[in-house]
């Protein structure tokens, strides 16, 4: 049977309508790649300590043993100028040493560090593990010592307002920062940062390596931290004139201002 002309085109078209039509919804589903059904991820409940926990260094570069810490700062800036991350301390066997960057494997630190050595930047160096992955649970007091011992090297060094640095000196904050960095853990910069991030701990159950916060200024918010030591004890930078010391806690004028205290470590 044979169709009129103008049935024909119209049946044609609506063929072709479908058509499209279909080419239309298959093109859309394939450019929006629409999945088959939606999947909601599971929620992951992390414990407190896990929620406090800080990033971790799991390896970093040393390199220079200098007698002098004016010789250890001015070979840490001039890595600095080249982009390192550096930094420099007081090691426990009275050397001043530099440190710079961070790495997840060894391998990656020894490849980068040997990219330097060929450029001339550095000589001879080692790859660091300050924190290594894997500690145990019975070696949480270990760590925490360290966190004490390491702060107690700057006893003496001057205050600094913004400094973290063994030869300018350091601020609160600062020396907070750098303690936790030798000891592989990467602290926030300031004091009200730090105190956002940690698990709050009672004063009563304060442990060593616990950061100390307190509200010195005229407004109710945070502007001091220290590093809890033990025995009702902190090392801290007190303030311009001043060099790094212990206080007490139960002294007047901290246990005016004390506004809490945080923990950070999470040992496996």
């Amino acid at each position: 049977m044979r169709y009129p002309a103008s049935e024909t085109t119209v049946r044609a078209l609506g063929c072709m309508g479908w058509v499209i039509l279909l080419v239309m919804l298959a093109g859309c589903r394939s450019a929006l790649h629409m999945p088959e059904e939606v999947r909601i991820p599971p929620v992951v409940e992390r414990t407190p300590e896990e929620a406090a926990a800080l990033p971790v260094i799991a390896f970093t570069i040393q390199v220079g043993a200098f007698s002098t810490v004016e010789r250890a700062s001015d070979y840490a800036d001039r890595l600095a100028a080249y982009g390192l991350d550096t930094y420099y301390f007081i090691d426990t066997d009275g050397l001043c040493k530099v440190r710079f960057d961070r790495f997840e494997t060894k391998a990656q630190a020894r490849r980068r560090a040997l990219a330097l050595q060929q450029r001339g930047l550095i000589e001879d160096f080692y790859v660091v593990q300050p924190y290594p992955r894997g500690r145990q649970s019975d070696e949480r007091e270990r760590l925490q010592e360290s966190l004490v011992q390491t702060a107690r090297r700057f006893i003496g060094t001057p205050y600094r307002w913004g400094g973290a640095s063994a030869r300018q000196g350091f601020d609160c904050s600062g020396l907070t920062m750098t303690v936790y960095r030798l000891n592989g853990l990467e602290l926030p910069r300031n004091s009200r940062s730090q105190f956002r991030t940690g698990q709050p701990v009672p004063r009563e159950a304060l442990e060593k390596g616990d950061l100390v916060f307190f509200a010195t200024g005229k407004r109710d918010r945070v502007t001091h931290v220290g590093i809890y030591s033990g025995r009702g004890r902190f090392i801290h930078a007190p303030g311009e004139g001043k060099t790094i010391r212990t206080a007490s806690l139960s002294s007047r004028y901290f246990q005016d201002r004390y506004a809490g205290a945080r923990r950070y470590l999470q040992v496996n």
